[in-house]
Parts: C-alpha cells; sequence; structure tokens
C-alpha cells in the first residue's frame, strides 16, 4: 500500500516543489548544494543507485563533506541485497516531502532517474501493487524454462508491454507478469487507466534539466569513471562480493559494478572492464535523456549557463508566494 492509498487527501500538495535534473556526471550535485544553500532547501535524491548503502564510490554518491550540512533524503536507506523500485520511491520522497514543508523549510528533487521522478510527480506507482509470491514463483518459472518463454508468455496477453520490454530485461519482464498475475490487468492497461484519472499532485513545480553538448558529456562520463577508479572502486566491489552481494542481486547488476564483478572474476581485462564501463555509461545517459522527455514542461539549461538557474528558481518562489 502506497502513502498515496493510506491518505489521499494529501493532494494537491501546494507548496513549492524544484526538481533538478540532468544526464550522470552533468554536474547536478555541485548545482543542488548552492541552490539549497541559496533558498533554503532539504535535498531528496531522485537516484536509484544512491538509496544503497555501502555502494558509494560507484554511485558517485555525495560526501557528508560535499553536503555542507545541506540535509538529504533518500540516500542510504536499503542494504544491496534489499529490493527498492519506483514504488518505494515514492512512498519514501513522499513522506520526506510532508516532513519537509511541515518544519517550513522546501524540497529540492535532484537527481537522474527519470521514472522515479516522473513517478512521483505523476503517480505511476500507485496503480501497481506488488505480489511478493507471485515474484517469486514467476522468477523460479523464469529459471526452469527460460526468458524467451516468459516473454512469449507476457506477449500472449499484454503486447504493448512485450513490445516496450526487452527479453533480457528481466526484471521488468517478470514485474509485467507479477502485476497481472497478481491484479488480473495488464501493466498496460493500469497505466492507461491511469492517465484517465491521475490527478494534478503537486500543482507548483518547477523541473530544471541540465544539458550539454554531446561530446562534452562523454568527456564528463570519462572523467568520472578514471575519477571513480582510482578512488578504490575496485576495492569497494570486493568488499561488497566478501560479504555476499552479487550478480544475483539488482543493484549488483547495475552499470560499473556488474563491469568491475566481471573483472574481478577474469571475465574482462581491465583495459576492456573500462572500455565497457565507458560505453556502458555513455549509453545509459542516453536513456536517461529519453526518459526526461516523457517529463512535462522541463526547463533546459545548458551548464555553462547555470547562472541562471538561481533566477529561474527565485521566479518561480515568488510567484508560488
Amino acid at each position: 500500500m502506497t502513502l498515496y492509498d493510506m491518505h489521499e487527501d494529501i493532494f494537491p500538495i501546494k507548496s513549492p516543489i524544484v526538481a533538478l535534473i540532468g544526464p550522470t556526471a552533468i554536474g547536478k550535485t555541485a548545482l543542488s548544494i548552492e541552490l539549497a544553500k541559496q533558498f533554503d532547501f532539504e535535498i531528496i535524491s531522485v537516484d536509484s543507485m544512491q538509496v544503497y548503502k555501502f555502494m558509494d564510490i560507484g554511485t558517485a554518491k555525495i560526501s557528508k563533506e560535499e553536503m555542507q550540512g545541506i540535509k538529504h533524503h533518500l540516500i542510504d536507506v536499503v542494504t544491496p541485497d534489499q529490493d527498492f523500485d519506483a514504488v518505494s520511491f515514492e512512498n519514501l520522497a513522499l513522506t520526506a516531502i510532508l516532513d519537509i514543508i511541515a518544519r517550513g523549510k522546501r524540497a529540492l528533487l535532484t537527481g537522474g532517474t527519470g521514472l522515479y521522478l516522473k513517478s512521483l510527480i505523476e503517480g505511476l506507482s500507485q496503480h501497481l501493487p506488488t505480489f511478493p509470491e507471485i515474484r517469486a514463483e514467476i522468477h523460479n518459472r523464469l529459471g526452469r524454462v527460460g526468458r524467451e518463454v516468459l516473454h512469449e508468455q507476457l506477449a500472449a496477453i499484454d503486447c504493448t508491454s512485450a513490445n516496450r520490454i526487452h527479453m533480457n530485461d528481466t526484471h521488468r519482464l517478470v514485474r509485467a507478469l507479477e502485476i497481472y498475475e497478481g491484479t488480473g490487468k495488464t501493466w498496460s492497461q493500469l497505466l492507461a487507466e491511469h492517465e484517465q484519472s491521475k490527478q494534478l499532485r503537486f500543482p507548483n513545480v518547477l523541473t530544471v534539466g541540465l544539458t550539454c553538448e554531446r561530446q562534452h558529456l562523454y568527456k564528463r562520463i570519462a572523467l568520472r569513471s578514471e575519477i571513480m577508479l582510482n578512488n578504490g572502486f575496485e576495492s569497494e566491489v570486493s568488499n561488497l562480493l566478501r560479504v555476499g552481494y552479487n550478480l544475483k542481486h539488482k543493484s549488483m547488476r547495475s552499470i560499473g559494478y556488474s563491469h568491475m564483478v566481471k573483472y574481478l572474476d577474469g571475465d574482462y581485462t581491465y583495459e576492456e572492464m573500462i572500455e565497457l564501463l565507458t560505453r556502458d555509461t555513455r549509453r545509459y545517459a542516453k536513456r536517461q535523456l529519453t526518459w526526461f522527455n516523457k517529463i512535462k514542461d522541463i526547463k533546459w539549461i545548458n551548464t555553462n549557463e547555470t547562472s541562471s538557474v538561481s533566477e529561474l528558481v527565485e521566479t518561480f518562489i515568488q510567484c508560488t508566494l
């Protein structure tokens, strides 16, 4: 059950909410701290990986020193073997927003996981219940018959979802079947029903997107990867493996962690690992931009013009008073 289900009367939340989004390595963290100090924001991380404890270097997680005393939410909330998805994020983010507002502060959403932001602002997850027992049974079925068979089963009941979910994306494949077997309705049907009935949850939202020339972003990604490797990423992943986290866990199959695990297992040379990590991070940035295009009314700002963001935020806040 989501916070929305338990407290439908919390909406609409009319307090001004600012979101700062953009692809990985573009510079959101530093700008978010500047904005937080200027406008008395508390920051809510919108990042699908920074929720995990012990995964700091590979997620470019902000340090205590970098926070400069600004309160952050939704960082280090689960261990790497725990499930975390858009439903989890929505519940925790709504709780954080209500707490921030109750204390007379403002919320700044910062991160690069477009699905999570869209889920929070538009409420996509409220109609997507979870069924752990059904999910476990489907995972067992996946092990027995393989992903091709499961994808064929999904196509037979939900062609729309099957067309957008590749058979290699077993997490979403299992999720789609779980939703259907648990509710009797397809994932695409539930989303269509939600589009017809959703209300405006946050009438006062400013979404700022950071952008830059593609080759400049790729250089930043390469630099991020280099810094990560120089700062002890190999040791971080070795420690995670030593305490029992491995590629069976969703968190460890993420970009960077899966590459380092395969290097440590001898599947990649060090040079191959670096090349593939950087390549896949670039591809991830492209996917992030695709997700951002699904979010309405983004004010795009080039990274060499970030000084204008403060003025944009100030005008927005003044207009909502």
